[in-house]
């Protein structure tokens, strides 16, 4: 199970955390992000406990923690969702343009003041 640890301090290294999740079972890795500039510990790590039982025991205890100085939050990290595919958004063209066919040809859009002058003749007769 692969669980997630927010709240570290900055001074808090892999060697500590994988001491401290060691006490509640075997700990397959330990991972604390670093920035990619500085080197520095961004304040969050990924522990991965390969059994689910040991992995609940180490939430348990040490959700609320106090690690150097911070209470830690520990909870099961979530996975990660696939993308969806890209769905095609239908867009209207404007009312001016000419609308390209399967074919060669092209259509010119109705003016609508020239339909609605029709219907208001045929209404009048």
């Amino acid at each position: 199970m692969k669980l997630l640890v927010r709240n570290l301090a900055k001074a808090t290294t892999e060697d500590k955390l994988l001491s401290l999740f060691k006490e509640y079972g075997n700990v397959q890795s330990c991972n604390l992000v670093l920035d990619k500039e500085t080197g520095a510990s961004k304040g969050f790590a990924f522990i991965e406990m390969p059994k689910v039982g040991e992995a609940k025991a180490a939430i348990k205890q040490l959700n609320s923690y106090k690690l150097a100085g911070n209470l830690i939050r520990v909870k099961k990290a979530d996975t990660k969702k696939e993308a969806a595919p890209e769905t095609r958004v239908a867009t209207a063209k404007p009312a001016k343009e000419a609308v390209q066919t399967d074919s060669t040809e092209t259509a010119e859009m109705v003016d609508p003041a020239t339909v609605w002058g029709e219907v208001k003749d045929e209404i009048k007769e």
